[in-house]
C-alpha cells in the first residue's frame, strides 16, 4: 500500500468515526476522484460583483422614483398624497433593508448601531413633515455605504491578489501515471511535476530539472531565483522556465504558502490598541449621542415652551451627524491595508498590534551571524611566516582540512579551489577543541588554534586581526595563519543608518563570537553598543537589561534568525525573524517575519507602520473634528438634514479614501 493510500484510509476512518458519533445511522462512503478540476475563483472576491450590480440597480431605481416625485411636486404641483406615494416607494426601495436590519438587531439586543440611527432619524423626518429630506438622507447614506463597501473590497482584493499564492491543483505521479488532484490530497514523500507557468503546490526537494522561480509573492523581490537538483522548492513560487520533478517534504497545510496565507488572514484578529480603543469608543459613543439627541428634542420645548417640531428636527439632525461610521470602518481598514502594504514589501506582520508597536521602537537589538552578517565563512587573509608562501600555507591547510565537514574547513577548501589527492593524506586526527593533525605526504601538518600550537610546543606569532584564525605548522615549524571572517551583508550599514534616520534611538548587537570580531563588526556598522562572547541565556539577560533602560512608553525589538534566538525573540516587545522564508521556527517564534535576509526590510516595516499610524490619526482628527462642528451646528439649528448628510456620509467617504492611501505605500 502506498503512502497516499495510507493517508487517505486514515482520513476516511477519522471522518467515519466523527460522523457516527453524531448520527449513528448515516452511511459514510468514499467517492474516488481520479482527476481534479480547480474551481474558479468566486465572484465574491471581486471588488465589484453581482451583488454590487444588484445594489446599483436598486439605488438607481430608488433615486429615479425620488427624482420623478420631486419633479412632479415642483413642476406639476401634484397633491401631497401623490408626492408622498412616490417618496414612500423610493424610501422603501432605498432604505427598507436598513430599517429591517435595525429591527433585527433590536430583537437580538443590539440597539445602538448605525442602522438604528438612520432608521430613527429618517422615519422621524417623515413624522415631522420633512419628506424629501428623509428620502434624501437615506439615499445619500446608502450611496456612501456602497462606496465604502467598494473601498473595503478593493483593499481586501488588493491583499488577496498579493497573497494569491495558494496553488489550485497538483500534478502527482501515482502508479506510473500523472493525475491532477487537489494539493490537500498529496501526501508527504509523493512525486509531483511542476510545469513552466505553474505554481509549486507543496514544499519539497527538486529531484530533477533546472528552472527559475518567481518568489515575488513570498519575498516581495522581483529577481527570480534559480533551482537545481537537490535544492529546496517552496510552495507558492511560480515556476518560470523548466519542468521540475519534486519530492514533497511537507503536507499542504504545513507548506510555506499555507503558513503565510494563514498568518496574513489571521493578522486581523490581533487588534492594535488604537483599533481596540475605537471599537470601545463606538460602543459607548452611540448610546450617548442617542440620549443627547433625545434631550435636545425634548428638554428645550419643556423648559422654553412650544417649538416641538423644530427641536425634534434638530434632534434628528444630531442623530444623522453622530453616526460613527467613519471611525468604525476606516481605522480597521487602515490597519488591514498597512498589513497588506508590508506584505507587499516582503514583511509579514502577525497583527495590527505589532504594526502599531513598530511605531514606538526606540531600541533595536540585532543578532550578528545571519542577521547583520551573511553567516558564511570566507578566507579573507593569509599571513605566511618563516619563508612559506601564501599558496603553500593555503595548500597545506586544505590538505589538512580535506576530510572535515566543519564550516571553517569548507571555507578553506573553497578558497583553495583545487582537487586534493587524498591518497597522500594519512594519519588523520581531529583533536576536539584544538584542531587537526595529519600527514600530507612526508610532511607532518598541524592546523588549529593557539592551544594546538602551545600543546605541540611550536613557536608562533599571534594574529591580532579580528576573525577566526587557523594557525598552521609544518614539520614542527610555524608556517603562517589563515584569517577567516563572516562577511557583513551589503545593505547592513545602510540599514543601520536609515533606522537612526527614521527615529530609532539605539542599535545594539549581541553575538557569541569573541570580543575582537564583535568590536570590528560594530565599528564597521556604526552600532551604538555591542556585547560579545554571549551564550543564549546571556543574550536574554542583556535584552532584559536594555529593556529596563528604554524610554517610558517605547518598545524594544530584537532581530534574529528565529531558530537559535527563539528565547530572545519571545522576550522582546517585538520579535523580528530575519530570513524567515521556509523557516517554520521563524514564523512561529516571531511577531514580524522579514521574508528575505536583508536588514533593510526592517526599515520598510517601520516606514509602513509609521505611515499607517499617521493615516489613522488623520482619520480620527477628520472624523471627530468635522462631526463635532456639525453636531454643534445641528443643535443650534444652523445645520439641517442636507448638512447632516455630509457630516455623516461625506466624512465617512473622505476617511475611507484616506485609509486606502496606505496600499500605495
Amino acid at each position: 500500500m502506498n503512502v497516499a493510500q495510507t493517508a487517505a484510509d486514515t482520513i476516511a476512518s477519522q471522518i467515519e468515526t466523527i460522523v457516527h458519533s453524531h448520527e449513528p445511522d448515516v452511511e459514510v462512503s468514499e467517492i474516488v476522484q481520479e482527476s481534479y478540476i480547480p474551481e474558479k475563483k468566486q465572484e465574491a472576491n471581486e471588488s465589484y460583483n453581482n451583488e454590487d450590480k444588484k445594489l446599483t440597480v436598486r439605488l438607481a431605481t430608488g433615486a429615479a422614483i425620488y427624482a420623478i416625485g420631486m419633479a412632479l411636486t415642483v413642476f406639476a404641483k401634484v397633491p401631497l398624497p401623490i408626492e408622498l406615494a412616490f417618496l414612500i416607494v423610493s424610501y422603501v426601495i432605498l432604505g427598507g433593508d436598513v430599517v429591517w436590519k435595525a429591527v433585527r438587531n433590536i430583537s437580538k439586543g443590539r440597539v445602538f448601531d448605525e442602522h438604528f440611527l438612520m432608521s430613527v432619524s429618517t422615519i422621524g423626518a417623515f413624522v415631522i413633515g420633512e419628506y424629501p429630506e428623509a428620502v434624501a438622507v437615506m439615499l445619500f447614506y446608502q450611496v456612501g455605504e456602497f462606496f465604502q463597501s467598494l473601498a473595503v473590497k478593493r483593499s481586501r482584493k488588493s491583499i488577496s491578489d498579493l497573497m494569491d499564492i495558494r496553488p489550485d491543483c497538483a500534478t502527482v505521479r501515482r502508479n506510473g501515471e500523472l493525475i491532477t488532484i487537489s494539493p490537500e490530497s498529496v501526501a508527504i514523500g509523493e512525486i509531483i511535476i511542476v510545469k513552466p507557468g505553474e505554481k509549486i503546490p507543496l514544499d519539497g526537494v527538486v529531484l530533477d530539472g533546472d528552472s527559475m522561480l518567481d518568489t515575488r509573492a513570498l519575498t516581495g523581490e522581483s529577481v527570480p531565483r534559480s533551482v537545481h537538483k537537490g535544492d529546496e522548492a517552496l510552495s507558492g513560487c511560480m515556476n518560470q522556465t523548466g519542468v521540475l520533478t519534486i519530492k514533497t517534504t511537507k503536507a499542504f497545510g504545513e507548506s510555506t504558502a499555507s503558513k503565510i496565507i494563514d498568518l496574513v488572514e489571521n493578522a486581523s484578529s490581533r487588534k492594535a490598541p488604537t483599533e481596540n480603543f475605537i471599537t470601545t469608543f463606538a460602543r459607548y459613543y452611540t448610546p450617548v449621542v442617542v440620549i443627547l439627541a433625545a434631550i435636545l428634542a425634548i428638554l428645550p420645548p419643556i423648559l422654553l415652551g412650544g417649538g416641538w417640531t423644530e427641536w425634534i428636527r434638530r434632534g434628528f439632525v444630531f442623530l444623522v451627524v453622530s453616526c460613527p461610521c467613519a471611525l468604525v470602518i476606516s481605522i480597521p481598514l487602515t490597519f488591514f491595508g498597512g498589513i497588506g502594504a508590508a506584505s507587499k514589501r516582503g514583511v509579514l506582520v502577525k497583527g495590527s498590534n505589532y504594526l502599531e508597536a513598530l511605531n514606538n521602537v526606540s531600541i533595536i537589538v540585532f543578532d550578528k551571524t545571519g542577521t547583520l552578517t551573511k553567516g558564511v565563512f570566507n578566507v579573507t587573509d593569509i599571513l605566511p611566516a618563516n619563508g612559506f608562501s601564501k599558496e603553500q600555507v593555503l595548500e597545506y591547510a586544505a590538505e589538512a582540512e580535506s576530510f572535515s565537514n566543519h564550516p571553517i574547513a569548507k571555507s578553506i577548501l573553497a578558497a583553495y579551489g583545487k582537487e586534493i589527492d587524498q591518497s597522500v593524506i594519512s594519519d588523520y586526527k581531529e583533536i576536539s577543541g584544538y584542531g587537526i593533525s595529519v600527514m600530507a605526504g612526508e610532511k607532518k601538518v598541524f592546523a588549529g588554534n593557539t592551544k594546538l600550537m602551545d600543546t605541540e610546543c611550536i613557536e608562533y606569532t599571534t594574529c591580532e586581526n579580528a576573525g577566526t584564525k587557523v594557525y598552521l605548522a609544518v614539520d614542527g615549524q610555524y608556517a603562517g595563519c589563515i584569517l577567516i571572517t563572516d562577511e557583513v551583508k551589503p545593505d547592513s550599514k545602510k540599514a543601520i543608518s536609515d533606522l537612526k534616520h527614521i527615529g530609532v534611538e539605539k542599535t545594539v548587537m549581541l553575538t557569541g563570537d569573541d570580543e575582537k570580531i564583535g568590536k570590528s563588526v560594530a565599528e564597521e556598522l556604526q552600532l551604538d553598543e555591542y556585547y560579545a562572547q554571549l551564550l543564549p541565556d546571556q543574550k536574554v539577560e542583556k535584552v532584559e537589561l536594555l529593556d529596563s533602560k528604554k524610554r517610558p512608553g517605547s518598545k524594544l525589538a530584537f532581530v534574529g534568525d528565529g531558530i537559535n534566538d527563539a528565547p530572545v525573540l519571545a522576550r522582546a516587545d517585538v520579535g523580528i525573524a530575519m530570513g524567515g522564508l521556509g523557516s517554520d521556527a521563524a514564523i512561529e517564534a516571531a511577531d514580524v517575519v522579514l521574508m528575505t535576509d536583508e536588514p533593510s526590510k526592517l526599515v520598510d516595516a517601520i516606514e509602513v507602520a509609521k505611515a499607517t499610524k499617521q493615516i489613522v490619526m488623520q482619520n480620527i482628527v477628520i472624523a471627530l473634528g468635522i462631526k463635532s462642528v456639525f453636531l454643534i451646528l445641528g443643535a443650534l439649528g444652523i445645520a439641517g438634514m442636507w448638512e447632516a448628510v455630509f457630516g455623516d456620509v461625506g466624512v465617512t467617504i473622505i476617511a475611507v479614501l484616506n485609509a486606502m492611501r496606505i496600499l500605495k505605500e
